[in-house]
């Protein structure tokens, strides 16, 4: 699950002893003392609690964490940085997993986590749809996002905004948008704006076959400019079951009905 960290050493693209960012890992770190206060407050962790923290880079938000809570566990991909970590921190404070988050297995770490990270931008989908997958394991997260994808997130039906990710994440959390970054707080600024947003799992997974729900929604969504009776393999009977309207679009949809429509064409059992 994590391989071992690498011995502490100076990386080769550090200037002055500050680590330079890498472009392939989508680092931007987080420096501005309020913003991350804020995010602290937000999080409001308690002693008790299991912080898993989501790359946590040269360790900004990990200080301000660990003057909370006696431990936390974190995830870094970056090795240099996994080591630089290791070496401030000592493991009896922070077990640090060094591997990738859209590989990692969430659910080894127990139940009742509080996640919380300042996700690479360039992965934020992804890394939410893996996230989404242990949600039975997780107290609640709290992530900076770009701006736009916390829009989606959150956004209702009939708005520009709402799509996949809308749907699929809204089947499984309540989510909430806390509060927008300004560029100024990252080093190197990103081109994008920020957003930190509170995701709480709702109870019980979806009542239908994810698989299908995954497949229904991806199928409405890669033709939402459709009627619903083009955009999916649904029957006039099928439309007429569920009272949806075919007349409609993908996006009029609410997540809710996007289950049912799963429910209906999940496979008999056997």
């Amino acid at each position: 699950m994590a391989a071992p960290v690498a011995r502490p050493h100076l990386r080769r693209d550090s200037v002055g002893g500050q680590i330079r960012p890498r472009k392939r890992f989508g680092q931007h770190f987080l420096h501005d003392p309020g913003v991350l206060a804020r995010i602290v407050d937000a999080v409001s962790p308690q002693p008790d609690d299991a912080i898993v923290e989501i790359g946590p880079g040269e360790g900004a938000l990990t200080r301000g964490l660990l003057a909370r809570v006696p431990q936390l566990a974190a995830i870094e991909i970056d090795r240099d940085l996994a080591a630089r970590l290791t070496e401030e921190f000592p493991p009896g404070r922070l077990t640090l997993h060094c591997a990738d988050a859209l590989k990692f297995d969430f659910g080894a770490l127990g139940k009742g986590l509080r996640l919380v990270g300042n996700l690479p931008y360039n992965i934020s989908t992804p890394l939410l749809f893996r996230v989404a997958r242990f949600a039975a394991s997780v107290r609640d997260a709290h992530f900076m996002l770009q701006r736009e994808v916390v829009d989606r997130m959150v956004a209702k039906p009939s708005t520009p905004d709402y799509g996949r990710l809308s749907v699929m994440l809204q089947t499984r959390y309540r989510m909430t948008r806390l509060f927008a970054v300004a560029r100024g707080a990252f080093r190197p600024p990103p081109n994008v704006d920020s957003a930190v947003v509170r995701l709480v799992p709702l109870e019980g997974a979806p009542d239908c076959d994810a698989t299908v729900l995954a497949d229904v929604v991806r199928r409405a969504f890669g033709a939402r400019r459709k009627m619903l009776r083009n955009a999916l393999a649904l029957s006039p009977e099928d439309f007429a079951a569920l009272c949806i309207d075919p007349g409609l679009r993908p996006e009029n949809l609410s997540p809710a009905d996007y289950v049912r429509i799963a429910v209906r064409l999940a496979p008999a059992a056997p």
